[in-house]
This record gives structure tokens, C-alpha cells and sequence, in this order.
């Protein structure tokens, strides 16, 4: 398996879990999230952001790019308007595989 595939298998893992620390884990301490057309910047406004998503599944349908800056597109479905919804997940790590930068938006 790729590089870029496995380390999305394992955020999207992480995603879905219930162990919020899990996913935390996956970020900087800097870490800004674009999301919904709001900007979370820091691992704390992450941990909010996170704590405010609700309990969603993941369909991983395609990874491009490396393990240090992918794109990775999902179908995403849960208790929510508009469920399900294609998104792109666009992902920047740092040299310690932390994320350091996530964009989401619709796949159009």
C-alpha cells in the first residue's frame, strides 16, 4: 500500500473513532483546519471543532499525493442535512507526520 494511502486509511480510521484523543493525536500543535468556511487554528480550537462533528462513517474513494501532502476524497454519512456528502480532505504534515494543515470541502 502506498504511503499516502495507509496514513489516510489510518486518519479516516481515526476520524471515525469514538477516542477523540485519538484523532487529536494525528495534529501539530499548530494546526489550522478549514472547514464549513470556518478557520480552527490551534490544537485546542481542533479539539473543539472535533468535539462538534457528529458521529459520521467514512467511504475512503480516492488518496493522490505522499504521505507529507495528500488529497484524499470520501464519502461521508451520518446523522446530518445533506447526508451523504463527497468531500476532499487536502492534508499537510509536518517532518514528524503531524497535520499540520486540513482543508475540507465538497467535491463539486
Amino acid at each position: 500500500m502506498q504511503d499516502a494511502q495507509r496514513w489516510a486509511a489510518e486518519y479516516f480510521a481515526a476520524a471515525a473513532d469514538t477516542d477523540h484523543e485519538r484523532y487529536a493525536a494525528l495534529f501539530a500543535e499548530d494546526a489550522v483546519v478549514h472547514d464549513e468556511g470556518r478557520t480552527h487554528r490551534g490544537i485546542a480550537a481542533v479539539r473543539r471543532w472535533r468535539g462538534e462533528v457528529p458521529a459520521v462513517a467514512y467511504d475512503l474513494r480516492e488518496v493522490a499525493g505522499t504521505a507529507a501532502a495528500c488529497r484524499a476524497v470520501a464519502e461521508v454519512s451520518g446523522d446530518f442535512p445533506g447526508s451523504p456528502v463527497t468531500l476532499r480532505f487536502t492534508f499537510e504534515r509536518d517532518a514528524r507526520g503531524k497535520i499540520t494543515l486540513l482543508d475540507i470541502e465538497p467535491v463539486t
